[in-house]
């Protein structure tokens, strides 16, 4: 497999279809739609969409593309596939936060083995390149051009003095239940995989998730949290957590650096 195209073409599609959302994100009317779920839907979705499908169909025919707009129309066997949010945290993104982010994945035989992680509200850009080294690139971005890269990778946890990072959006009694088990010196709200990119980048240590969570909502940043040298769980049963299920929901999991001691 060609990573480097891999690499070249995750990159150049998040920012592009990073533009086409922060377009409609600055513009004076913002439509919201509900889907047959109930959850929200907007222009910048389906533009990102379109942008990242149409991208990843064009350079790489030969492998399916899942994302969270048109989930119905795939193969739900494969075992080599992509994985898209094109835009994750929409309830975000209507409420003008800034914790929104465009998320791709290469799934191989239920892992995320490469992914990246643009929040372009935020200016942060996330990934694993061409060897599978998780980086950060620093702003200002050009699609044309990339800037300078920095190597990430999870702090040396101190499990006396944890800085815990959850959700936004979906923070519940249970959530502050389990996070009280713990020694935590900080806690920080973020939306969106941002989360997993902190914990990538040493910046956090933990991210426990109780709250309802589908493939594309987690794959680009497993990916890159994994190649930082962090782990995602499943909270059950302290197994990796896999992708690739027939419904592609996950179970409540728990990402941190390697060496905190998970309860």
């Amino acid at each position: 497999m060609n990573y480097n195209k891999i690499c070249e073409i995750f990159r150049s599609l998040a920012l592009a279809s990073g533009e086409v959302i922060m377009d409609v994100y600055n513009s004076s009317k913002l439509e919201v739609l509900l889907k047959s779920d109930d959850s929200p839907v907007t222009l910048a979705d389906k533009k990102a969409d379109e942008v990242i499908s149409n991208g990843l169909k064009k350079n790489f025919p030969e492998i399916p593309v899942i994302t969270e707009e048109n989930v119905k129309s795939h193969d739900l066997n494969a075992s080599v596939f992509f994985i898209v949010d094109p835009l994750d945290g929409t309830k975000e993104f209507i409420k003008r936060r800034r914790d929104f982010t465009v998320n791709i994945a290469l799934v191989a035989h239920g892992e995320p083995i490469r992914g990246i992680v643009y929040a372009p509200a935020r200016q942060r850009l996330f990934y694993t390149d061409e060897i599978g080294e998780a980086v950060e690139e620093m702003a200002d971005f050009s699609v044309s051009k990339m800037g300078l890269i920095k190597k990430i990778k999870t702090a040396f946890s101190d499990n006396t003095a944890l800085k815990v990072v959850a959700s936004k959006s979906h923070r519940d009694k249970k959530t502050d239940e389990y996070i009280s088990k713990y020694n935590y010196k900080e806690l920080v709200s973020a939306g969106s995989s941002l989360k997993f990119c902190l914990i990538a980048a040493g910046e956090a240590d933990l991210y426990p998730r109780f709250g309802p969570t589908m493939e594309w909502d987690t794959a680009a940043g497993h990916a890159v949290l994994s190649a930082a040298g962090g782990i995602v769980l499943q909270m059950e049963n302290k197994q990796p957590l896999k992708y690739g299920k027939p419904n592609y929901k996950n179970p409540f999991f728990i990402a941190s650096s390697e060496n905190v001691i998970l309860i």
